[in-house]
């Protein structure tokens, strides 16, 4: 097992090296902890930071920690300005809980510029094959945007006729619908930048989380960087300060040693044929659901106003908290759902989901961070065979799904190559596209699922979640009709609340009159 000091000499990345900087921060933290402490058991009153002496309290904030009262380590929050971080690192770790929130550059709406990926350590023959798959994969990017152009405009002027008179003024509009598209073909080491906020016992979970698959040496760099960040900040927290759990010490490294022969390239494989097999024709494939949901959540309408059950039926019960004519806060940009009473009736219905999606799509799916998945070991399901999601608009377009397929069976052979000249399946991984597939099971209960869709069901949102989210809603109309007739996008929730103007988006607006439209008469190319 490799040392610390051996572990931070290889992971020496060959790319600019991540940048952190502590944006905004509590002014004093770690007294701020001991203060809320001292608060639940104060007669006289709010405890101030100011008072809290650290040679007097240091040992109560090593015990609370010690014993697990963490919530007082929760009010601090730390916001990090995160720079040349790969989208691999974001994926699997930033992203991956539900605590914390980022505001990171969108490759839908912003260009990619060249040079602007992680290079992890490997030798200089290895970096040669690695790179030149980087300025492939960037000149595809940029021949995609010009061969999707003109189907995209086609599909553009379908949805809004009327703007086909003024061709130009929304040239930048259809070029954007291409990068969005083109973007499939960038690898997963493409940097980002972004706004990360977290709590203080998130970043202390971070740093006990540091060494864990997939990208265990870029997480430590960015993390540590974070930890330093903290410290200098606020030096008090080395006083609880866990080591990183070493990556051969977790869980899942162990089984992975443990169950090696039945964890083999065959069984693998077959994996991902049952696991495809049971979606069927469907992104997204109901896989369980709350038997009784409906009346479960018709019960909870009831408690909630002391009806009984012969005065207010299943259906009226049900109607009063979906409806959005009844329950109008369903209406509301400002979601509410959790802060009112008769909406967290919907806190009890559960709906699990097996799903695909491309890396890229699953980047932004997972933001939705109220409906957890349980995402892979993603090296336990890569082969040397392309395993790609297709964007629907290049059906429409031929000679970009000609050079979009020739970009993935080069980027897999690349994978391959850097596989044979002994590169990590860590490190090889950074070359694979973001059109890679990423399979896994998503849960929610339907409160969290309603917000989901009213964001998702929008023409506006990301293709392949919108149709993921269209199979959902579908499935779940039709394992409980009164609950799944409710599952809608914003537009048809305000215009059945009465809420003006009826698109909440503006100058943003999709171009089609959804509310109208039942949800199997859902169509999209863009």
């Amino acid at each position: 097992m490799q040392t610390l000091t051996q572990r931070k000499t290889a992971d020496a990345f060959l790319s600019p090296a991540p940048e952190v900087r502590l944006a905004k921060a509590f002014g004093t933290p770690f007294q701020n902890v001991i203060a809320t402490a001292r608060t639940c058991y104060s007669s006289k009153g709010i405890v101030d930071d100011a008072g809290i002496s650290m040679e007097k309290w240091g040992g109560l904030a090593q015990s609370i920690y010690t014993a697990g009262h963490h919530t007082t380590f929760q009010h601090a929050h730390f916001q990090f300005a995160l720079s040349n971080i790969s989208r691999q690192f974001i994926w699997s770790f930033l992203h991956s809980h539900p605590f914390y929130n980022s505001e990171q550059v969108s490759q839908r709406y912003v260009a990619v510029k060249p040079d602007t990926f992680a290079v992890p350590p490997m030798n200089a023959e290895a970096k040669a094959i690695y790179t030149g798959a980087f300025e492939l994969q960037q000149a595809d990017y940029s021949s995609l945007i010009e061969l999707l152009t003109p189907a995209t405009a086609d599909a553009y002027f379908a949805r809004f006729p009327y703007r086909a008179r003024y061709k130009d003024k929304y040239a930048k509009d259809i070029v954007k619908k291409a990068q969005e598209i083109a973007r499939y073909v960038l690898p997963v080491a493409t940097f980002a930048y972004m706004y990360h906020t977290i709590s203080g016992i998130t970043l202390l979970r971070y740093a006990r989380m540091a060494e864990q698959f997939d990208t265990p040496a870029e997480t430590r760099i960015v993390v540590q960087k974070m930890v330093d960040a903290l410290l200098e900040h606020d030096p008090n927290y080395a006083l609880i300060l866990q080591e990183p759990i070493p990556l051969e010490e977790t869980p899942e490294y162990k089984i992975l040693q443990e169950y090696a022969e039945t964890f083999s390239s065959s069984v693998k494989s077959e994996f991902l044929r049952e696991f495809d097999a049971s979606l069927g024709e469907r992104v997204s494939k109901l896989a369980d659901y709350s038997m009784h949901g409906e009346e479960t959540l018709a019960n909870a309408v009831r408690e909630i106003f002391g009806a009984a059950r012969a005065s207010l039926s299943d259906k009226d019960a049900i109607a009063l908290v979906m409806n959005p004519a009844h329950n109008t806060i369903l209406g509301e940009s400002l979601v509410l759902t959790t802060h009112a009473k008769l909406s967290r009736a919907m806190a009890h219905p559960h709906y699990t989901f097996r799903k695909k999606l491309s890396h890229a799509a699953d980047s932004q799916d997972q933001r939705h961070r109220m409906t957890p998945g349980s995402r892979p070991i993603l090296h336990r399901h890569l082969s040397e065979t392309p395993d790609y999601i297709t964007p629907e608009i290049l059906r429409y377009a031929p000679a970009a799904e000609k050079l979009y397929r020739t970009s993935m069976e080069r980027s897999w052979e690349t994978f391959a190559k850097l596989k044979r000249r002994g590169v990590s399946d860590e490190f090889a991984m950074y070359v694979l596209p973001n059109a890679l597939a990423v399979r896994f099971t998503e849960s929610s209960d339907l409160l969290n699922l309603h917000h989901k869709h009213a964001m998702r069901l929008c023409y506006n949102a990301q293709e392949e979640i919108w149709r993921a989210s269209v199979d959902e809603a579908q499935q779940v109309r039709q394992v409980h009709p009164r609950i799944g007739k409710y599952l809608l996008p914003p537009c048809t929730l305000r215009e059945m609340a009465g809420t003006r103007p009826i698109c909440p988006e503006g100058d943003r607006f999709c171009g089609e009159k959804v509310w109208r439209l039942d949800i199997d008469e859902y169509e999209r190319v863009i």
